[in-house]
């Protein structure tokens, strides 16, 4: 069956009575959204404060491929075997954007036996959350042009304003447009752009704040532009945004509730892009589970050079959160991929390409152990394709390596099929105090945390950027110093090539614009191309969807 199919037949229970079940919470203290998700107000999280935490763990993985590695499946496969061990134990999830649900990827809630329910709800507008970030954005956006419309008091410079509209789609016609057109009664004509959602500043903003005042106050933070001196700053609350933004997110900022298959819980809560934003679910929901269960799962977005590394240097950074151990999702069918195999022919035995694409995850491998300092749990995502002799040889190569290597099934037989990993992973956690690395100090210059990160982990022997972006990020390093780096690189590849499989090293990261996130609290340093309005692949995923009389969905992966 597919995973929606899967997802269809589920045994539910609700929410309300679950909550009760596995962590005693009242009613009172949740706001159901239906019978199967709900949402965990802030004034029962703030009575938590006193209990212990639990032990975090991160799921990542291996670059990314058209294959799929399965982070999300393993996050949720993990969890359920936990509990079935019988370790207390909550996921914690990203949000999925409609954008890449309807484009190339599909539906983020899983696979197989995997899976977050209700699959559908999830992937298709949930409890809200990313219109509430989108209409706030927006409305940002609205009050910048009607203060210019007004006759621009605060003197902003109409040429050099930051701040882009937001969709959640990906739609690549709007990357670049112009408002204002049709005469003076229509505003003032300029040069704007969209953004997707998730790349919006106050989704990064939304996933780092700790309570509303901290919502509000750097939500009034945000740097919008510039005025027509060219240097200083024009901030959200210049325009009395902060409060009205805020109330947008009064019902997004708390976390949603939402059950696996077998029925455990799970908090799904915001959704950044890995590249632009930190990739990572909310600070709120993890510091949460960490209060409510023994052990947290939790994820980060795209390969562990990205969505790990800004877990590391940004989330726990700024949120003192502690992980346990990692787990590094990899799939026989990836590193076929990464040892140069067509994307038609990874069903095919083929070991001298396993053997060459091994040492992409074993540039991962070394960056968690050694640079963040944790350790590492090598899991196989196994596919039923997966050859005995492919099999054998990834566990020889990373036991030459010193990994831990499970080959797990959760894909077909859900927490049954992980327990392996599961007592692999908590044997680990349990024998050891949370302690890990930085990648890089926080004192050192914008420019060093720059080089820090693509020397160290993408294996790269330089990075070159224009006098000008050095210019910028040199003069930020008096005001902004501390701030932590979120590179903006291709997923695809330690390169910014997303052509250059395997584990290049070598090459130079060139660094091709730099973007003040002075609300989320960190600097976005774009590497190469990227853009953060995806567009639609020629057949997209929406091509395939559908609902029939009934109301069912179908067509969702």
């Amino acid at each position: 069956m597919s995973d929606i199919e899967i997802a269809q037949q589920a045994h539910m229970k609700p929410i309300i009575g679950l909550a009760k079940e596995h962590y005693g919470i009242d009613a009172e203290h949740l706001d159901p959204h239906g019978h199967y998700k709900a949402k965990l107000s802030l004034e029962y999280i703030n009575s938590l404060s006193d209990k212990p935490d639990g032990k975090l763990i991160l799921v990542t993985a291996i670059s990314p491929t058209p294959a799929g590695e399965g982070k999300t499946t393993t996050t949720v496969g993990l969890g359920d075997a936990m509990n079935r061990i019988g370790k207390l134990t909550i996921m914690c999830l990203r949000e999925p954007s409609l954008g890449p649900c309807f484009g190339v990827k599909g539906g983020a809630a899983g696979g197989g036996y995997a899976q977050v329910v209700p699959m559908e709800d999830i992937n298709l507008h949930f409890t809200g959350d990313f219109h509430a970030i989108g209409v706030a954005h927006n409305l940002l956006s609205a009050l910048i042009d009607n203060h210019i419309n007004h006759g621009n008091d605060l003197d902003i410079d109409p040429r050099r304003i930051q701040w882009k509209r937001v969709v959640d789609m990906n739609d690549r016609a709007l990357r670049n447009i112009v408002v204002g057109m049709g005469g003076a009664a229509n505003g003032y004509l300029r040069e704007d752009g969209y953004d997707i959602v998730v790349a919006s500043e106050v989704m990064a903003i939304l996933c780092l704040a700790t309570s509303r005042a901290d919502l509000k106050e750097r939500l009034g933070r945000i740097v919008i532009g510039y005025k027509t001196d060219r240097i200083t700053p024009v901030y959200a609350r210049d325009l009395n945004a902060q409060g009205s933004m805020a109330a947008l997110l009064k019902d997004a900022i708390n976390p949603n509730l939402v059950q696996t298959l077998e029925n455990n819980i799970a908090i799904i809560h915001g959704g950044p892009f890995a590249n632009i934003a930190h990739g990572c679910n909310t600070v709120t929901a993890t510091k949460t589970a960490l209060k409510l269960a023994d052990y947290v799962v939790t994820e980060a977005g795209f390969g562990a050079d990205l969505g790990a590394e800004k877990f590391i240097d940004i989330k726990c950074r700024m949120a003192g959160l502690k992980p346990s151990a990692v787990v590094l999702v990899a799939t026989v069918r990836a590193l076929k991929f990464h040892g140069g195999v067509a994307k038609e022919a990874l069903n095919q035995e083929n070991l001298a390409a396993l053997e060459q694409g091994f040492v992409n995850l074993e540039r991962h491998y070394h960056n968690i152990t050694e640079h963040y300092g944790l350790p590492c749990v090598v899991c196989v995502n196994h596919f039923t394709l997966d050859t005995e002799a492919e099999i054998t040889l990834l566990e020889q190569k990373c036991a030459a390596l010193g990994a831990t290597c499970i080959v797990s099934k959760h894909w077909a037989k859900g927490g049954a099929g992980a327990e392996t990993l599961a007592h692999a992973v908590s044997g680990i956690v349990d024998q050891r105090e949370p302690t890990f690395n930085y990648v890089y100090d926080e004192n050192l210059s914008l420019w060093g945390k720059i080089e820090a990160i693509a020397t160290k982990l993408y294996g790269a022997d330089s990075v070159t950027a224009s006098a000008k972006i050095k210019a910028q990020l040199a003069a930020w390093d008096a005001d902004y110093g501390t701030f932590p780096i979120c590179m903006a690189k291709t997923q695809m590849s330690f390169s910014t090539n997303p052509n250059t499989r395997g584990a290049p090293s070598g090459h130079t990261i060139e660094i091709s614009d730099v973007k003040l996130a002075n609300g989320a609290g960190f600097i976005v340093a774009i590497a190469g191309d990227m853009m953060t309005m995806p567009g639609l692949p020629k057949v997209p995923a929406a091509e395939r969807i559908d609902i029939d009389n009934d109301g069912k969905i179908t067509g969702l992966f």
